[in-house]
């Protein structure tokens, strides 16, 4: 399955690692100590989000794709 959310990728000087998320994957988020690992490990966390939505039979979003923040 190929998934097409938003990955947001940010250092964290409290965390001192990059941190990946997916807002539209409530609670889908990894870390690593380069930016790619960042993304391979919240691939992996996203691949796992969406499984254990599917099992449980609760909903999974559509991905929108990249959001626009507007003043």
């Amino acid at each position: 399955m190929i998934a097409k959310y938003e990955v947001i990728i940010y250092w964290s000087d409290e965390d001192m690692a990059f941190i990946a998320d997916i807002p539209e994957l409530p609670g889908c988020m990894a870390h690593g100590d380069t930016y790619d690992s960042a993304l391979a490990n919240v691939k992996e966390a996203m691949n796992l989000w969406l499984k254990t939505a599917e099992e449980c039979n609760e909903p999974i979003p559509v991905p929108k794709g990249r959001r626009l923040a507007f003043a």
